[in-house]
C-alpha cells in the first residue's frame, strides 16, 4: 500500500520540528512523489546531509511503503 502524503509530511516534521513540507504527486497514484523541505536543521549542512536526514525521518519506508520521493531540500532565508 503506498503511503499517503500526510503520513510523509508527519513522519518528516516529527523529526524536523519546524520543518515546512509541500508535497507534489508526480503520477497521480499515490506512490510516486516530489517533497520540498525546508527545515531551520538544514543550515550548514550539505545537500547530501539534508537528504540523508529527511530519508533518515522516513525510517526503512524509502523503496518499500515508499517507492518514489523526489526530493529538493533547503535551510530557510
Amino acid at each position: 500500500m503506498p503511503m499517503a502524503a500526510d503520513d510523509i509530511v508527519e513522519a518528516i516534521t516529527s523529526a524536523l520540528p519546524g520543518a515546512e513540507v509541500e508535497m507534489r504527486d508526480l503520477a497521480g497514484d499515490n506512490d510516486h512523489w516530489a517533497a520540498k523541505v525546508t527545515a531551520p536543521q538544514f543550515a550548514g549542512k550539505s545537500r547530501v546531509q539534508q537528504h540523508k536526514m529527511v530519508y533518515d525521518a522516513l525510517g526503512g519506508r524509502m523503496g518499500g511503503e515508499l517507492h518514489a520521493l523526489q526530493l529538493t531540500t533547503q535551510a530557510p532565508n
